[in-house]
């Protein structure tokens, strides 16, 4: 592998045949998350491909040409030709391997370079798996008492905060801070700490009875003791522009969000508690909220419903769906379709939550766990679960409030438990 500039771009990439090309900044964990990955897969593909590494803040030029904005960016190239698939943010190994397979083509040669992969083992102390809040909470405790931790997570540290446009409720800034802000201070504090980081990868089994993790499908992480991370994902309505608008005008959480629309137009999609409370708590900020269910009376309870259908500023639409996000300007617009009628019409807002459940992450165990009616982990007071030396904190843990406090928390309680009994 090697290091190019702008002005070496045409000769070593453009006509350098088969080339894989990452524009790197400095500071930047995503490329720090990228490095190992990439430089592996230079020494399993190289005699095929050429890898060459840029320097995006010194070739500023060049990557605006090829429209680049962020770092990592990994371009791949083919006869001076880009081809393949675009890829940037927390990249995984399975998608560059992906791209460079593609590329060359040979069935029996990615056979054959796959066959020269060796399986790695590294052992630690505790193995964590999600970094959101608590289990980064966790990293920073166990690293403090000098106990060998390793962070696995299938995206990159911060977890759903991540999504979060401001919070204004954790203790400690005076002013509000960007969601991805607030997840990157907590991940560089643990890391600075000296917890290990394995993130943006893919998990490919789970044996929590032996208290082993394979990852990328080549590396084994043998612990003593596991915690669960994994935290929860909202239910996705599968509806143009959902993933697109996530984060700048589509929200999934009130309390992060509501105090930002202050005198707007809010629409909620949902008809459950969730969608009702929320709602109701949206309407202490909101001018109007204007709610979208799919059946023709809410399923909440009763109480909840009666005291949102009785507030002036809510306006119910009963048997409509939505079909499209869009952002015009200022505004997001909703299409939605009138179920009776089949008419669509478009409502005009500053801005979307919805509130159609979550599900919490824990579909890679297998079922050896012991859930709660709603598929969440049980644990004791210590987040120990029914499987010994296994814990679980933060959101996917069975629990009556979900905020990156009570995640903090739980990470806390779950790494002292572990430490105590690691210094047994």
């Amino acid at each position: 592998m090697k290091e190019i500039t702008s002005a070496e771009f045409e000769k070593e990439v453009l006509q350098g045949g088969k080339v894989a090309l990452d524009f790197y900044s400095t500071e930047c964990p995503p490329c720090e998350a990228l490095a190992p990955k990439f430089e592996g897969l230079a020494e399993l593909y190289g005699k095929d491909v050429k890898f060459f590494k840029i320097f995006r803040q010194q070739n500023r030029d060049l990557a605006e040409k090829l429209g680049v904005s962020g770092s990592p960016t990994v371009l791949f190239f083919e006869d001076s030709k880009e081809v393949g698939n675009r890829l940037s943010g927390g990249i995984k190994r399975s998608e560059l391997a992906w791209n460079l397979d593609a590329m060359i083509g040979d069935k029996k040669r990615v056979e054959e370079i796959k066959s020269k992969i060796k399986p790695t083992v590294t052992e630690c102390d505790v193995a964590i798996i999600g970094g959101g809040p608590g289990g980064l909470t966790a990293g920073l405790y166990l690293c403090q008492a000098r106990i060998n931790a390793i962070m696995i997570d299938v995206a990159l540290p911060g977890g759903y905060v991540n999504t979060t446009h401001q919070i204004s409720n954790y203790p400690g800034f005076i002013d509000p801070q960007p969601g991805f802000m607030l997840g990157h201070y907590m991940s560089e504090q643990t890391k600075q700490c000296g917890t290990k980081f394995k993130v943006a990868v893919d998990v490919t089994k789970v044996d929590l009875v032996k208290k082993e993790i394979l990852i990328d499908e080549q590396e084994t992480i043998k612990a003593k003791k596991i915690i669960i991370a994994t935290g929860t994902s909202p239910n996705l309505m599968g509806v143009p522009g959902e993933k697109e608008y996530r984060g700048r005008g589509i929200s999934y959480c009130a309390t992060c969000d509501a105090k930002y629309y202050g005198d707007k137009h809010v629409v909620v999609i949902g008809g459950g508690n969730s969608a009702v409370e929320e709602a109701d708590f949206i309407t202490k900020f909101a001018s109007k909220v204007t709610m979208i269910h799919q059946f023709d009376k809410f399923q909440a309870n009763k109480m909840a419903q009666e005291k949102l259908l009785a507030n002036p500023k809510v306006e119910v639409k009963y048997e409509h769906e939505p079909r499209k996000f869009e952002r015009v300007g200022d505004k997001m617009m909703v299409t939605v379709e009138n179920l009776k009628t089949k008419q669509m019409s478009v409502i005009e807002s500053d801005g979307i939550f919805i509130f159609v459940g979550f599900k919490p992450n824990v579909d890679m165990f297998n079922d050896v766990l012991e859930l709660d009616d709603w598929g969440y982990l049980k644990t004791d007071e210590d987040m120990r679960t029914n499987i010994d030396g296994v814990y679980a904190v933060g959101d996917v843990k069975s629990k009556k409030y979900r905020q990156i406090t009570t995640a903090v928390a739980d990470g806390t309680i779950a790494a002292i438990s572990i430490t105590k009994e690691l210094d047994k």
